[in-house]
């Protein structure tokens, strides 16, 4: 009898270790959407994300960390869009290739050691040519080099929340400890989008680089959905044979913006087929149901001893909410402030919060902010105030 026990337990120990409980079917099924939709069957890991409100709409494996090859480069070009909106960098800057930068292989507009291109073009280069060298030119341009660049980006990646994701440089070449993941690369995707001038680059298709020089250097866009796929115009390709094929693209139709992230694809037609087929399911269930639209004051805040006596909270872009198509009952809303708020106030000082229900469940919560800075107000100020309210006599 208990050699028949000791048998049964060494097979089962057997079939556990054949069969672990997270197995990949295991793992699909807890990606599917609600409707039991399955999406990018062929890659390691995915997101689909509504890039206004930062709603998944569906994902797989979305946190596992993986090499992101050339996406990489989505961090390089948001920092360089936040340099240029900061005004520490103008499109019209001239960028001097560096000997070091000149030096990296793979894909690249092939700089020569010593030549200035101008940031505009630098950014061609990058969004449309995935060019290394150039990534590498605007980094050392922004930060002095590309090792302090790198320290931006790993900054600005903890700001962002991005849990899964860690910089060995700007340009996405293969290098150990050097990861993320495909919801981080959509948060930093979403991030990039916030300047809308990002897809005049990564949504063109061609263009020209030294065009009027003796060596015109044609550019055509790695991301071919830009062309093929209507309402596309980014955002990054990426390969590597560790990283295989991935791509974070993004998408516009009826006023609603998506992006997908597909990571470790086995080639580029079932990469591209993939991402339209994730596009294809968000546009064709999700709408965006406005809340406010953009200069909508959605609160009013007394300020003590303030310059001026009451703050006005708008809404500084439409606040929306994703919904599935036809389920758009029982949205309501709250907003929560305080009575009254102390001078001086900050520009964009957070004030309270707007929170989105749908049957009584939180759908979303927006942070709402001060829109200009209240100074403390003077002497006089507060005297002409108070009188005004102490002999002020109903007619």
């Amino acid at each position: 009898m208990k050699k028949v026990m000791l048998t049964w337990i060494l097979t089962l120990i057997l079939v556990v270790s054949v069969y672990p409980a997270s197995s990949n079917a295991a793992q699909s099924r807890l990606h599917e959407d609600d409707d039991g939709t399955v999406l990018a069957e062929s890659a390691r890991s995915a997101i689909l994300m509504d890039a206004d409100t930062g709603t998944v709409i569906y994902e797989k494996k979305s946190h596992e960390k993986l090499p992101p090859a050339s996406i990489t480069k989505i961090m390089t070009m948001l920092l360089t869009m936040e340099a240029i909106d900061k005004g520490s960098l103008k499109l019209t800057d001239k960028v001097r290739a560096s000997e070091y930068a000149s030096s990296m292989g793979g894909s690249q507009i092939f700089l020569e050691p010593g030549e200035e291109m101008t940031v505009d073009d630098m950014l061609k280069g990058v969004a449309m040519a995935s060019g290394n060298d150039a990534s590498v030119a605007l980094a050392e341009k922004i930060a002095g080099s590309e090792k302090a660049f790198i320290k931006l980006m790993n900054q600005r990646a903890e700001q962002l929340g991005m849990k899964d994701t860690h910089f060995e440089n700007c340009n996405g070449l293969p290098v150990t400890n050097h990861y993320s993941s495909a919801n981080d690369i959509a948060v930093m995707s979403r991030e990039l989008l916030k300047y809308s001038i990002i897809t005049k680059y990564t949504g063109s298709y061609q263009d020209y680089l030294r065009k009027d020089s003796a060596k015109p250097f044609w550019l055509v866009n790695t991301n071919k959905l830009v062309r093929f796929y209507s309402g596309a115009d980014g955002l990054k390709t990426g390969y590597t044979s560790e990283a295989k094929f991935c791509l974070s693209a993004t998408a516009t139709r009826d006023g609603l913006r998506l992006i997908a992230v597909v990571l470790g694809e086995p080639n580029t037609k079932t990469r591209n087929n993939e991402v339209s087929a994730m596009f294809d399911y968000g546009f064709s269930q999700y709408s965006l149901q406005p809340i406010y639209k953009a200069g909508e004051v959605v609160s009013k805040v007394k300020v003590q001893k303030g310059k001026t006596a009451q703050l006005e909270i708008i809404a500084p872009r439409q606040l929306s909410v994703l919904v599935k198509k036809g389920a758009a009952e029982g949205i309501t809303q709250k907003v929560v402030v305080p009575e009254k708020v102390s001078a001086p106030v900050k520009e964009g000082q957070v004030i309270g919060k707007l929170v989105v229900y749908q049957d009584g469940k939180v759908l979303t919560e927006f942070e709402l902010k001060a829109p200009s800075a209240i100074d403390k107000a003077g002497w006089w100020t507060l005297f002409k105030r108070t009188a005004s309210h102490l002999f002020f006599v109903d007619s």
